[in-house]
């Protein structure tokens, strides 16, 4: 990786996108931590650490680089835009006219369809906004005797803090495409990447005051939560990039005078389909409760019930989050891969799976394959997810060192695809200089 990024550095062009990004990357960070007018930003975050980091809410304050947790300007970050996508996406194959589009309409039809997820993430970032603004009112009540979250809670100061949230959306929406343009590409993943990397500092200051503050009772936990991080980075890589490969032939046929086909070639399918999505997914169900009673303002660590049963820490919540994930794999894989068209495409160009007549037998093992390779998908991301979750059961006093399974899997993730596209630059520029 490092030396991609040197070799790459030598070249004006790519030297020119990676300084754009980091620049693109260094504004969003400044507006990362400027809070949004009336509001108590030192008591919510307060609250937050309290009373909301094992919510919903928890999942996308890491993913916002800690701004949720704080009001500030970007605190939605990225999520309106990546549910958007997702909306649009099941939308897609759910309404004929969105599938034609993505499908027949070309150069144009993936315009229409980019600018109806932008207009679909204000929408969100309205909506989200709003939410937010209303979980600062409950709280506001609930904590009156310490001032409130918010200052006033007058309808322009309302309007006020949701119009910036949304702004702050669209604006991180925005600089995310022009990473993608003008950058080295894959903007939104870059600054989900950032803001999960934003977090490491604190986390290594954590370790070091818990180890410092107590170390004949910490040094084991802390080394077995290190190497186990390391181990578990590796056991992603290699996930990440494993594959696997049904064998294609493509019959010889003669047009005029020349033979077409006649090559052997296969069907690339990655081991993990569907990345992080059915873990943020399940994650985001498995936490309701608790973001219910968040949003509303009840607080719910004193709940027996809730301790017993949706709590983070109890079997049930894990036994329910393993299945949730491994239900999600399964759904999302079927949205991505449909073998019946696959099978097509392969009739349709003159290829075959050896040992499987075209048509159904063919769109059958396809079928069979995938389904195995997505309950082997489904339990790598249930154990990435479960991991940091039983290594806080285990060692309680280094709890807040567990990094979750969701950021090491996209951290892991963008680096791997970022290098990719590095490297792909490098190469296309090296055999224009090589036809030149």
């Amino acid at each position: 990786m490092l030396t991609t990024i040197r070799n790459a550095w030598k070249i004006a062009d790519l030297r020119k996108k990676i300084l754009f990004t980091f620049a693109i990357i260094l504004l969003y960070r400044i507006g990362n931590v400027i809070p949004v007018p009336f509001v108590n930003t030192t008591l919510m975050g307060q609250i937050f650490n309290e009373q909301l980091s094992n919510t919903v809410l928890g999942l996308y304050n890491a993913m916002s680089g800690s701004a949720f947790s704080r009001a500030t300007l970007f605190a939605l970050s990225i999520q309106p835009y990546i549910n958007a996508s997702i909306i649009i996406q099941l939308l897609t194959i759910a309404i004929p006219a969105l599938e034609r589009l993505s499908k027949e309409g070309g150069e144009e039809g993936r315009k229409k369809i980019e600018r109806i997820t932008r207009y679909t993430t204000v929408g969100l970032g309205l909506l989200m906004g709003f939410a937010y603004w209303m979980m600062l009112r409950n709280y506001s009540i609930n904590y009156a005797q310490y001032g409130g979250v918010l200052l006033t809670q007058s309808f322009w100061s309302a309007a006020m803090i949701i119009l910036s949230f949304t702004a702050g959306s669209a604006l991180v929406m925005w600089l995310g495409e022009q990473i993608t343009e003008f950058g080295i590409g894959n903007g939104i993943s870059m600054i989900l990447f950032a803001n999960i990397v934003s977090r490491l500092p604190q986390m290594v200051i954590t370790l070091v005051q818990n180890l410092v503050g107590d170390f004949a009772s910490n040094w084991l936990p802390t080394i077995l939560v290190v190497v186990g991080m390391l181990l578990l980075i590796g056991f992603i890589v290699f996930i990440t990039n494993a594959e696997r490969r049904i064998p294609v032939s493509y019959a010889k046929r003669v047009v005029g005078r020349k033979v077409y086909g006649g090559q052997n070639t296969f069907l690339p399918i990655k081991v993990n389909m569907s990345g992080v999505l059915p873990i943020i997914f399940a994650q985001s169900v498995a936490t309701l409760p608790a973001t219910i009673a968040a949003f509303v303002g009840k607080a719910v660590d004193t709940n027996p019930w809730y301790k017993n049963v949706w709590s983070t820490n109890s079997a049930v919540y894990c036994v329910f989050y393993l299945i949730l994930i491994i239900a999600f794999s399964y759904f999302y894989a079927t949205i991505q891969y449909n073998p019946v068209e696959i099978s097509n495409n392969l009739r349709k160009n003159g290829g075959f799976i050896p040992g499987y007549r075209p048509g159904k037998p063919t769109s059958d093992f396809i079928a069979r394959t995938i389904n195995k390779i997505t309950l082997f998908g489904a339990i790598f991301l249930g154990i990435v997810a479960l991991l940091p979750i039983l290594g806080g059961i285990a060692f309680p006093s280094i709890n807040s060192l567990a990094i979750g399974g969701t950021s090491v899997i996209i951290v892991v993730g963008v680096a791997l695809e970022t290098v990719q596209a590095i490297e792909a630059q490098m190469l296309m520029r090296h055999y224009k200089g090589f036809l030149e």
